[in-house]
Protein backbone atom coordinates (compact mmCIF):
# COMPACT_ATOMS: atom_id res chain seq x y z
CA UNK A 1 0.00 0.00 0.00
CA UNK A 2 1.53 3.07 -0.86
CA UNK A 3 1.14 6.35 1.30
CA UNK A 4 2.43 9.78 1.17
CA UNK A 5 3.38 11.89 4.28
CA UNK A 6 2.39 15.58 4.27
CA UNK A 7 3.26 17.55 7.11
CA UNK A 8 5.39 21.02 7.65
CA UNK A 9 7.49 19.56 10.62
CA UNK A 10 10.39 17.82 9.25
CA UNK A 11 11.19 16.32 12.20
CA UNK A 12 8.10 14.68 12.39
CA UNK A 13 7.93 13.44 9.01
CA UNK A 14 11.17 12.11 9.81
CA UNK A 15 10.04 10.28 12.93
CA UNK A 16 6.66 8.60 11.18
CA UNK A 17 9.05 7.19 8.48
CA UNK A 18 11.16 5.31 11.17
CA UNK A 19 8.04 4.10 12.81
CA UNK A 20 6.47 2.35 9.82
CA UNK A 21 10.13 1.01 8.95
CA UNK A 22 8.11 -1.97 11.42
CA UNK A 23 4.93 -2.34 9.24
CA UNK A 24 6.44 -3.29 5.63
CA UNK A 25 2.80 -3.82 3.83
CA UNK A 26 3.25 0.24 4.51
CA UNK A 27 5.30 1.78 1.39
CA UNK A 28 6.25 5.65 1.67
CA UNK A 29 5.83 7.17 -1.84
CA UNK A 30 7.15 10.51 -0.75
CA UNK A 31 6.06 13.41 1.65
CA UNK A 32 4.94 16.72 1.12
CA UNK A 33 5.61 19.61 3.33
CA UNK A 34 1.99 21.33 2.58
CA UNK A 35 -1.23 20.87 1.01
CA UNK A 36 0.14 22.49 -2.50
CA UNK A 37 2.60 20.28 -3.21
CA UNK A 38 0.43 16.95 -1.42
CA UNK A 39 -2.21 17.73 -4.29
CA UNK A 40 0.26 17.67 -7.03
CA UNK A 41 2.61 14.58 -5.58
CA UNK A 42 -1.28 12.69 -5.41
CA UNK A 43 -1.77 13.60 -9.08
CA UNK A 44 1.58 11.48 -9.78
CA UNK A 45 1.64 8.81 -7.57
CA UNK A 46 -2.00 8.31 -6.89
CA UNK A 47 -1.40 6.96 -2.96
CA UNK A 48 -3.66 4.86 -0.98
CA UNK A 49 -3.23 6.32 2.02
CA UNK A 50 -2.55 9.73 3.54
CA UNK A 51 -0.74 10.41 6.82
CA UNK A 52 -2.01 14.30 6.96
CA UNK A 53 -1.16 17.07 9.29
CA UNK A 54 -4.02 19.28 9.84
CA UNK A 55 -2.71 22.55 10.65
CA UNK A 56 -0.02 23.61 7.58
CA UNK A 57 1.11 27.19 6.33
CA UNK A 58 -1.40 28.33 3.46
CA UNK A 59 -4.43 25.54 3.30
CA UNK A 60 -4.84 22.92 6.06
CA UNK A 61 -5.48 19.27 6.03
CA UNK A 62 -9.41 19.73 5.54
CA UNK A 63 -9.19 22.16 2.57
CA UNK A 64 -6.67 19.84 0.70
CA UNK A 65 -9.20 16.83 1.23
CA UNK A 66 -11.72 19.58 -0.50
CA UNK A 67 -9.80 20.05 -3.44
CA UNK A 68 -9.14 15.76 -4.37
CA UNK A 69 -11.66 14.45 -7.22
CA UNK A 70 -11.34 11.25 -4.96
CA UNK A 71 -9.85 10.61 -1.91
CA UNK A 72 -7.17 8.07 -0.31
CA UNK A 73 -7.64 6.48 2.81
CA UNK A 74 -6.63 9.14 5.48
CA UNK A 75 -5.34 9.02 8.64
CA UNK A 76 -4.59 12.44 10.25
CA UNK A 77 -1.69 13.10 11.93
CA UNK A 78 -1.73 16.39 14.04
CA UNK A 79 -0.85 17.65 17.53
CA UNK A 80 -4.08 19.11 18.28
CA UNK A 81 -6.94 17.08 19.44
CA UNK A 82 -9.54 19.76 18.91
CA UNK A 83 -9.74 18.75 15.33
CA UNK A 84 -11.06 15.18 16.08
CA UNK A 85 -14.88 15.61 15.70
CA UNK A 86 -14.23 17.30 12.37
CA UNK A 87 -11.59 14.77 11.40
CA UNK A 88 -14.26 11.36 11.31
CA UNK A 89 -16.82 14.04 10.25
CA UNK A 90 -14.86 13.57 7.04
CA UNK A 91 -14.09 9.62 7.18
CA UNK A 92 -10.86 9.89 8.21
CA UNK A 93 -9.64 6.28 9.26
CA UNK A 94 -7.73 7.35 12.32
CA UNK A 95 -6.60 10.24 13.88
CA UNK A 96 -3.34 9.92 15.56
CA UNK A 97 -2.03 12.89 18.49
CA UNK A 98 2.13 13.83 18.36
CA UNK A 99 3.91 12.55 19.07
CA UNK A 100 3.17 9.43 17.83
CA UNK A 101 3.77 6.51 19.75
CA UNK A 102 4.75 2.90 18.10
CA UNK A 103 2.01 0.90 19.91
CA UNK A 104 -0.64 3.93 18.34
CA UNK A 105 0.80 3.50 15.06
CA UNK A 106 0.22 -0.26 14.89
CA UNK A 107 -3.25 0.09 15.98
CA UNK A 108 -3.91 2.37 12.88
CA UNK A 109 -1.82 0.35 10.83
CA UNK A 110 -4.49 -2.60 11.71
CA UNK A 111 -7.24 -0.32 10.91
CA UNK A 112 -6.04 0.44 7.27
CA UNK A 113 -5.28 -3.14 6.60
CA UNK A 114 -8.61 -4.22 7.88
CA UNK A 115 -10.03 -1.42 5.91
CA UNK A 116 -8.54 -2.64 3.14
CA UNK A 117 -9.69 -6.38 3.44
CA UNK A 118 -13.42 -5.61 3.80
CA UNK A 119 -12.86 -3.02 0.83
CA UNK A 120 -11.57 -5.82 -1.66
CA UNK A 121 -14.23 -8.50 -0.44
CA UNK A 122 -17.21 -5.94 -1.21
CA UNK A 123 -15.41 -4.85 -4.45
CA UNK A 124 -15.60 -8.63 -5.14
CA UNK A 125 -19.12 -9.05 -4.29
CA UNK A 126 -21.14 -5.80 -4.39
CA UNK A 127 -19.72 -4.41 -7.18
CA UNK A 128 -22.52 -2.67 -9.51
CA UNK A 129 -21.82 -3.41 -13.27
CA UNK A 130 -23.09 -3.00 -17.13
CA UNK A 131 -25.52 -6.01 -16.87
CA UNK A 132 -27.00 -5.07 -13.59
CA UNK A 133 -29.86 -3.10 -13.55
CA UNK A 134 -30.90 -0.60 -10.83
CA UNK A 135 -34.45 1.73 -9.87
CA UNK A 136 -34.12 5.11 -10.30
CA UNK A 137 -37.25 6.89 -8.48
CA UNK A 138 -37.53 11.32 -9.45
CA UNK A 139 -40.62 12.32 -7.61
CA UNK A 140 -43.66 10.12 -9.00
CA UNK A 141 -41.49 8.80 -11.73
CA UNK A 142 -39.97 5.86 -11.89
CA UNK A 143 -37.35 3.63 -13.94
CA UNK A 144 -35.90 0.21 -13.57
CA UNK A 145 -33.01 0.56 -15.53
CA UNK A 146 -29.93 -1.22 -17.17
CA UNK A 147 -26.52 0.71 -15.78
CA UNK A 148 -25.30 -0.12 -19.54
CA UNK A 149 -27.91 2.59 -20.60
CA UNK A 150 -26.80 4.94 -18.25
CA UNK A 151 -24.11 7.15 -20.28
CA UNK A 152 -23.52 9.61 -17.52
CA UNK A 153 -23.86 10.60 -13.99
CA UNK A 154 -23.80 14.58 -12.88
CA UNK A 155 -23.48 15.81 -9.58
CA UNK A 156 -26.19 18.57 -9.07
CA UNK A 157 -25.65 19.77 -5.41
CA UNK A 158 -27.29 17.17 -3.08
CA UNK A 159 -28.34 15.76 -6.11
CA UNK A 160 -27.27 12.95 -8.83
CA UNK A 161 -28.55 13.95 -12.44
CA UNK A 162 -28.93 10.26 -14.14
CA UNK A 163 -28.40 10.60 -17.99
CA UNK A 164 -30.43 7.21 -20.29
CA UNK A 165 -32.10 7.37 -23.86
CA UNK A 166 -34.05 11.37 -23.58
CA UNK A 167 -34.60 10.63 -19.52
CA UNK A 168 -32.63 13.22 -16.74
CA UNK A 169 -33.91 12.05 -13.03
CA UNK A 170 -32.68 13.49 -10.16
CA UNK A 171 -31.49 11.01 -7.31
CA UNK A 172 -31.04 12.23 -3.60
CA UNK A 173 -27.37 10.57 -3.52
CA UNK A 174 -23.29 11.65 -3.52
CA UNK A 175 -21.31 10.99 -6.20
CA UNK A 176 -18.98 9.87 -4.05
CA UNK A 177 -21.09 7.29 -2.31
CA UNK A 178 -22.37 6.41 -5.58
CA UNK A 179 -18.33 5.89 -7.14
CA UNK A 180 -17.55 3.23 -4.71
CA UNK A 181 -20.51 1.49 -5.83
CA UNK A 182 -19.81 1.15 -9.31
CA UNK A 183 -17.41 -0.99 -11.12
CA UNK A 184 -14.44 1.11 -11.96
CA UNK A 185 -13.92 -1.34 -15.09
CA UNK A 186 -16.89 0.10 -16.73
CA UNK A 187 -16.92 3.99 -14.80
CA UNK A 188 -14.94 6.39 -14.33
CA UNK A 189 -14.64 9.45 -12.33
CA UNK A 190 -14.10 12.10 -14.46
CA UNK A 191 -14.20 15.19 -12.28
CA UNK A 192 -15.84 15.77 -9.01
CA UNK A 193 -19.28 16.45 -11.08
CA UNK A 194 -19.34 13.19 -13.72
CA UNK A 195 -18.79 9.66 -13.66
CA UNK A 196 -18.94 8.32 -17.22
CA UNK A 197 -20.04 4.94 -18.55
CA UNK A 198 -16.62 4.13 -20.59
CA UNK A 199 -18.84 2.14 -23.04
CA UNK A 200 -20.11 5.37 -23.94
CA UNK A 201 -17.29 7.39 -24.75
CA UNK A 202 -16.33 8.13 -28.80
CA UNK A 203 -13.77 10.42 -29.05
CA UNK A 204 -11.16 11.84 -26.58
CA UNK A 205 -10.01 15.41 -27.11
CA UNK A 206 -7.00 17.80 -25.32
CA UNK A 207 -8.42 20.13 -23.22
CA UNK A 208 -7.25 23.01 -21.23
CA UNK A 209 -4.55 22.94 -18.54
CA UNK A 210 -3.83 19.21 -19.32
CA UNK A 211 -7.31 17.61 -18.95
CA UNK A 212 -9.37 15.83 -22.14
CA UNK A 213 -13.05 16.34 -23.44
CA UNK A 214 -14.81 13.30 -23.79
CA UNK A 215 -17.13 12.88 -26.25
CA UNK A 216 -19.82 10.19 -25.34
CA UNK A 217 -22.17 8.77 -27.68
CA UNK A 218 -25.52 10.51 -28.39
CA UNK A 219 -23.67 14.11 -28.24
CA UNK A 220 -22.97 14.55 -24.35
CA UNK A 221 -19.14 16.39 -23.80
CA UNK A 222 -17.91 16.04 -20.35
CA UNK A 223 -14.61 17.67 -19.43
CA UNK A 224 -12.00 15.35 -17.42
CA UNK A 225 -10.08 17.06 -14.81
CA UNK A 226 -6.20 17.49 -15.41
CA UNK A 227 -5.96 14.94 -12.30
CA UNK A 228 -7.60 12.55 -13.80
CA UNK A 229 -6.62 12.54 -17.36
CA UNK A 230 -3.39 10.33 -17.41
CA UNK A 231 -5.35 8.00 -15.26
CA UNK A 232 -8.53 8.23 -18.02
CA UNK A 233 -5.97 7.51 -20.81
CA UNK A 234 -3.96 4.04 -19.59
CA UNK A 235 -7.79 3.19 -18.81
CA UNK A 236 -8.58 3.86 -22.47
CA UNK A 237 -5.32 2.60 -23.92
CA UNK A 238 -4.40 -1.01 -25.03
Amino acid sequence: MKALIVDDERLARKELMKLLEEHPSIEIAGEATNADEAEKMIEELNPDLLFLDIQMPGRTGFQLLESLDSTPLVVFTTAYDEFALKAFAVNALDYLLKPITADRLSEAVHKILEKERLKAGRARDSKLGLDDQVFVKDGERCWFVSLANIRLFESDGNYIKVYFDTNRPMIHKSLNALDEKLDERAFFRASRKHIVNLSWVEAIEPWFNGGLMVKLKGGDKVEVSRRQAAKFKDMMSL
